[in-house]
């Protein structure tokens, strides 16, 4: 897009969708930079700031829950669009707690390119005045926190779920099964780590008032 000012900060953590992300923004004629994660994102935003951001929600490291809070808490980048794109956090609590910390836009995995363009395309002409004010530190890691645990106990129901379905099913019908395991178990493991984090964060907290 020859009018438009910055570029896409596209952040997610699996390859595949990260390239589709890609190609299809640069193949519409916009400028993009990708990060794996919201660490990386902040980085490449201190650099130059984006004209919208596009991130997944379970990412490593930085999630997107805490890099939306993060910017949201800084005047220099309080009103920088942002679109969510999760499989994950699909709970109607989940898209309220993200709208609660000024995401602009929520849609679902798997993308739907063909709806997902004409969003992108309004933001960056229209402008969007959706964020909404800061959450207090107390306020967001709360909520943060109910969001994680609650998202644990779903992951912990479908790994055990999945595990008893194995001895009952046919090979190909197996490994199937096992790759959602695979994955399951791993955001489960990024859940758990960040839900750690919170809960030393938010003791840190409680220490020091």
């Amino acid at each position: 897009m020859e009018n438009q000012k910055g570029y896409l900060l596209v952040v997610e953590d699996i390859p595949d969708i990260l390239n589709l992300l890609e190609a299809t923004l640069k193949f519409k004629g916009y400028r993009v930079v990708t990060a794996r994660n919201g660490v990386e994102a902040l980085e490449v935003i201190q650099k130059e700031r984006p004209a919208l951001i596009i991130t997944d929600i379970l990412m490593p490291k930085m999630d997107g829950f805490n890099l939306v809070h993060r910017l949201r808490i800084n005047p220099a980048t309080r009103t920088i669009p942002v679109v969510f794109l999760s499989a994950t956090y699909v709970a109607p609590e989940d898209k309220l707690f993200a709208h609660s910390i000024g995401v602009n836009r929520f849609i679902e995995k798997p993308v739907d390119l063909v709806a997902f363009l004409p969003i992108i395309e309004r933001i960056l002409v229209q402008g969007d005045n959706m964020t909404s004010p800061a959450l207090s530190e107390a306020e967001f890691y709360e909520g943060y926190r109910k969001r994680l645990e609650t998202k644990l106990k779903q992951k912990t129901t479908q790994i055990t779920r999945e595990e008893h379905l194995l001895d009952s099913l046919s090979e190909d019908e197996r490994n199937s099964i096992k790759a959602s395991l695979h994955l399951a178990v791993t955001e489960r493991e990024e859940i758990q780590t960040l839900l750690n984090q919170i809960r030393e964060q938010v003791e840190n907290q409680k220490k020091s008032e």
